[in-house]
């Protein structure tokens, strides 16, 4: 990147891509043999490579006729709106959302989510604003998915935006993140609300929690200029929790969790991600909860603090499905029983014993959370010692 584009387009490297980009990216993408083959591939899952390589001509021509009518980042998503309501409707047996008609249309905000699905988290967000009239996010994705062009391409053109996660020089990594937090604040100053996970990586465990480094990313881009509290009003931060009834790739995170406990590592395959991607996106996921939470106001001058108060949200929200309860062993329909069940089969024991918790652990920790909430207002009631003599 030259002197003069940085200087006009600081974040060229890692932002979405413009309206005015759109046609020569999706040129480019016609052109990879690579991206045609995969497109052949999951039209004709059975075909031999050799006859998908036959192909090429003909899906690059029912491709550019496809692309033919796509001019602009709102043409591209509304092909990708098309194919979400199909695989709502075939892979979920209900989507529902709760929290966000405490938002406001015209107001711009910082979405930070808990993770459990690679590209169905900011789908299943996006799908929910979009059916409530407002715009779709800008997404954080990392850039360890991103290894093959066609993929950042078809990211950025869905409004993603790059996470530097494989930089490890520290002065590198120091301008990365820099560079990421003025983009993040960028986006919502100019009215683009953004989606990030709380944490770097997927929660395979059931255990939602903010990564207080997260935060101090966020304020990079402030520290010179306003308080921590004061960026946290800037921001308008909103926990967002996503909750599956099944997780279509509860076994891939079961074993990989059992693996790396037995023998305290775990070495993930070429294409790993991508299958994950792939399987999150066809699998059955029951039923799917989005709940939005409220705007942080108020004082939170370090990122532990806001990180306990985004825990607090998330955790209060989650909403727990019968696989959850099924899980940790409270009583359920048979029906739900037999489903969750079948999570297990074909998994070894210390496989299904990692999914067990993995379903089982939102139940424990709302229960954890609601204990001492009120254990904490107990101990601020005057009255509660004396009512407790009485009930003795």
């Amino acid at each position: 990147m030259s002197e003069t584009t940085q200087m006009t387009d600081p974040f060229q490297a890692i932002r979405p891509y413009r309206d005015t980009e759109v046609q020569d990216v999706l040129n480019t993408m016609l052109r990879d043999n690579e991206f045609v083959d995969v497109i052949s591939h999951y039209q004709f899952p059975r075909l031999p490579r050799w006859a998908l390589r036959l192909l090429r001509p003909f899906v690059r021509i029912a491709l550019a006729a496809r692309f033919g009518d796509i001019d602009s980042v709102d043409s591209f998503q509304q092909i990708i709106a098309g194919y979400m309501s199909k695989m709502i409707s075939r892979t979920t047996r209900r989507m529902t959302c709760s929290g966000i008609e405490q938002l406001d249309p015209n107001e711009s905000y910082l979405f930070v989510s808990n993770h459990r699905d690679i590209a169905m988290d900011p789908a299943f967000v996006n799908w929910s604003l979009y059916q409530y009239g407002m715009q779709t996010v800008r997404i954080a994705i990392g850039d360890n998915l991103l290894r093959k062009p066609y993929v950042s391409d078809l990211m950025r053109l869905n409004k993603s935006f790059i996470v530097k996660r494989s930089i490890k020089a520290p002065r590198e990594m120091m301008a990365a993140m820099t560079q990421l937090s003025e983009y993040i604040d960028h986006s919502i100053v100019s009215g683009h609300s953004v989606w990030i996970a709380q944490r770097e990586g997927r929660s395979k465990d059931g255990n939602d929690r903010t990564d207080p480094t997260l935060l101090k990313m966020f304020y990079m881009a402030h520290r010179k200029q306003r308080s921590f509290s004061e960026m946290v009003e800037r921001l308008n931060i909103v926990p967002v929790c996503i909750s599956y009834e099944f997780d279509p790739c509860d076994a891939m995170k079961a074993r990989e969790l059992a693996a790396k406990a037995a023998s305290g590592h775990y070495e993930k395959g070429q294409y790993e991600d991508i299958d994950s991607i792939v399987k999150g996106i066809t699998g059955e996921k029951g039923h799917v909860h989005v709940s939005f939470g409220s705007p942080i106001r108020g004082a939170f001058d370090t990122p532990e603090a806001l990180a306990a108060e985004i825990d607090r949200q998330i955790l209060q929200t989650y909403h727990l499905h019968p696989s959850n309860l099924a899980a940790a062993g409270e009583e359920v329909a048979p029906a739900d029983l037999a489903a969750f069940e079948q999570r297990l089969q074909n998994l070894d024991e210390s496989a299904q014993g990692f999914l067990r918790k993995m379903y089982a652990n939102p139940v424990l920790n709302q229960k954890a959370f609601q204990a001492e909430q009120a254990r904490v207002s107990s101990t601020q009631d005057p009255s509660a010692p004396e009512q407790e003599s009485q009930d003795a």
